[in-house]
């Protein structure tokens, strides 16, 4: 191990690179750099940056088909929304970016592994707990919580050093991955503001989007996508689609208050088309093939669960033991869903599964039915007698 090697979770933009030579004064410190590509990410661009700063190594990793296998699948079969709004996109890719991380640093003798983590948000946490759980003995350092200076003075800092960064971006703060984008500060950071259109980048206005609306049928095999419109499309590529077809109707806004783990209420914004669309699916074919009971005990375990990966708690036995149990429930979530897109809305429209429990003869009231009409005055009368019992003996006080 290195006294002086440190891995940097590089995302190409000006707190990271600050950090890099930040590291190297502070530290008196190697700085690698490493750089996951979960979707939205130009490998080779930031790649070269970090070595124009001053990395003595500027590390790539394609992650996106571990991400979506590792993480989005699980959360998805879970049914993961934390607050019944937000997806979890950057809380599920931060585990992945860890575990990356910590690779790396045994791979190049580093001792410590640095962030670009603001000493408010979800994200340290993320990064810390989870460094904590995969590997003990290594240091974690995070730059902004340590050298106190503003986004003016960072710039000031990257211009005295000739730190090569993209500025003039806009005013929000951006985080992106396969499964949603993250959209924060600037005006947005006031919550009676409407979101402006210059926010968005995945979804179309509804002012914009196609008259008529567009209709998807999407195959599950044992809880995950398997097929589109009838063709097997691989868990990425059905992502990827979903996130421009379901964004082209409006499909994948959210806007809501969010209660960060450190106890901060913030004004989030979102999109995640693709998240949107397959929550909805997945659990409409679940409400066709759970019983009633697992439906109850699952909707508590996927609160559960949003909040563990929400929190950092990804590498815990915890989160594996709830896996367990989810895995067990998707045995027989196998079969279609129909989805409209329209004007912002995503509806279920239709369903099919081979083990559905709904039976036509059962539910219909034509002649097809099969129910037995005479059982349900015995049924009542079990049902209705601790009523009865309690009314005769104890009245109406």
């Amino acid at each position: 191990m290195s006294e002086n090697k440190i891995v940097l979770a590089y995302s190409g933009g000006l707190d990271t690179s600050v950090a890099i030579r930040w590291l190297q004064e502070r530290y008196e410190a190697e700085v690698v750099t490493l750089t996951i590509d979960l979707g939205m990410v130009n490998l080779e661009e930031i790649r070269q940056r970090a070595l124009q700063i001053g990395a003595v190594s500027a590390l790539t990793v394609d992650g996106k088909e571990a991400f979506y296998k590792d993480f989005i699948s699980p959360a998805l079969r879970a049914g993961a929304i934390y607050e019944e709004q937000y997806p979890l996109a950057t809380a599920l890719g931060r585990p992945l970016i860890v575990r990356y991380l910590v690779e790396a640093a045994r791979k190049e003798g580093a001792y410590a592994i640095a962030h670009g983590c603001t000493g408010k948000g979800n994200d340290q946490v993320r990064f810390d707990v989870g460094v904590s759980a995969l590997a003990p003995d290594l240091k974690v350092i995070a730059p902004i919580r340590e050298w106190g200076m503003s986004r003016d003075e960072e710039v000031e800092y990257a211009r005295k050093h000739n730190i090569p960064v993209p500025l003039g971006k806009g005013p929000y703060s951006v985080d992106e991955n396969l499964w949603g984008r993250s959209i924060e500060a600037g005006d947005l950071e006031d919550p009676w503001h409407e979101p402006s259109e210059a926010a968005f980048a995945w979804t179309r206005s509804i002012g914009a989007t196609p008259s008529e609306p567009a209709y998807l049928e999407i195959g599950f095999q044992q809880g995950l996508p398997a097929s589109l419109d009838g063709e097997e499309v691989a868990g990425v590529d059905l992502v990827r689609l979903l996130n421009h077809q379901a964004g082209e109707h409006g499909v994948g806004r959210i806007d809501h208050i969010e209660n960060r783990l450190v106890g901060i209420k913030s004004r989030e914004v979102y999109e995640a088309p693709a998240a949107i669309v397959l929550h909805a699916t997945h659990k409409a074919l679940e409400a066709m093939t759970l019983s009633k009971e697992q439906l109850r005990l699952k909707a508590r375990i996927a609160q559960e669960y949003a909040d563990v990966v929400y929190n950092g708690l990804w590498y815990t036995q915890h989160r594996r033991d709830l896996d367990a149990y989810i895995q067990s429930t998707q045995r027989h979530v196998s079969g279609t869903v129909r989805v409209r897109l329209h004007n912002g809305n995503c509806t279920v429209v239709g369903r099919k599964s081979p083990h559905a429990l709904y039976s036509y003869e059962l539910a219909t009231y034509n002649r097809g039915d099969k129910f037995d009409h005479r059982s349900s005055e015995g049924f009542i009368a079990i049902y209705g007698l601790p009523v009865r019992t309690q009314a005769q003996v104890q009245g109406e006080e």
